[in-house]
């Protein structure tokens, strides 16, 4: 990488990467490998054909918009208040008198396939260990953005975790969150993903607990050596629907890559949660490379002023 990103490169390039990787596997969540490629051709999701991004995208505006609004040691409460408002959106037709933040921009009120988690642990309050089963990639999609901050990546990952269990009580989940919080953390100073995932996985090995994070993670790093990443070669990670797969294929993907369009497209051309798996790749290889490593052709996302503004925002108030 020629251009070294500046942070506030980096902040939007994770958000908006995140919001491009969504939008292309949102054209083919939930079609098998054999449709997308009937339907985009052999070299898998290489056009962006609808701009229209998912829940995955929604609820990390919101995870940014919590940390914004948070005054130091209450982060939580903060990003559970997010949540909620983010849950208005999901069962309103239109923002109402008492909106506030995102929740007065009429275009988020859309439901796209939010997940069953995140709408029922807050429907219960979003209390913390709420859906003790679901490990669902539902908490890991909207992590990002607790890199993004000026957190140490330790901090980074602890916060990442206890927001999961707003919704996602499994282990697993907040896991999975915390690690990708890490990353993008590590990725925020300038280290490279290898050290950055690396370090992720020495962090998480201080519990001598078995860890499926764990496991996942050393799994993506050897395919990354042997299969370059490509249509329908994270398949053997799984399918993304859960946090520790969502995970894995992401990173797989920025570590076998040295282009980020190559990355995001491997990481939705696949049968399974296309949308939340490029959505996390977008916002690993985003932070890495900057804005300007994004295509252009891509950037054209829906709501991509309303990124770029909680980019600046994240930017002037962190960094």
């Amino acid at each position: 990488m020629s251009h070294n990103p500046t942070p506030l490169e980096r902040i939007e390039g994770c958000l908006l990467g995140g919001a491009i990787g969504d939008a292309l596997g949102y054209q083919v969540e939930f079609l098998s490998w054999k449709s997308i490629a009937e339907n985009f051709g052999p070299d898998g999701v290489t056009e962006l054909r609808s701009n229209l991004i998912s829940d995955d995208t929604q609820m990390t505006l919101f995870s940014t918009q919590g940390l914004l609004q948070a005054r130091p040691g209450k982060e939580f409460g903060a990003v559970r208040n997010a949540y909620m408002d983010w849950l208005d959106t999901q069962r309103l037709p239109m923002p109402h008198s008492r909106s506030r933040g995102l929740a007065t921009e009429e275009w988020l009120y859309q439901r796209r396939a939010p997940g069953n988690a995140c709408l029922t642990g807050l429907r219960e309050g979003g209390r913390p260990g709420v859906n003790p089963g679901s490990k669902g990639c539902g908490s890991v999609m909207r992590s990002a953005p607790f890199g993004l901050i000026d957190l140490d990546p330790t901090d980074a990952f602890e916060l990442a975790q206890r927001c999961s269990a707003i919704t996602h009580g499994h282990p697993t989940a907040g896991e999975s969150s915390g690690s990708l919080a890490m990353i993008i953390s590590y990725l925020m100073t300038g280290h490279t993903i290898q050290r950055a995932v690396d370090e992720t996985i020495l962090y998480l090995q201080r519990d001598p607990a078995e860890s499926e994070t764990v496991r996942a993670l050393n799994a993506a790093y050897e395919l990354s050596g042997r299969v370059r990443p490509g249509p329908n070669t994270a398949r053997h990670l799984g399918e993304g629907w859960v946090a520790e797969e969502t995970l894995a294929i992401a990173v797989y993907c920025a570590l076998g890559s040295d282009d980020p369009a190559q990355a995001i497209t491997a990481a939705v051309s696949h049968g399974g949660d296309s949308d939340s798996t490029g959505a996390v790749c977008g916002n690993i290889v985003g932070t890495l490379w900057g804005t300007e490593g994004l295509p252009d052709p891509w950037k054209q996302v829906e709501g991509g002023e309303t990124v770029r503004k909680q980019a600046r925002l994240v930017q002037r108030q962190f960094h």
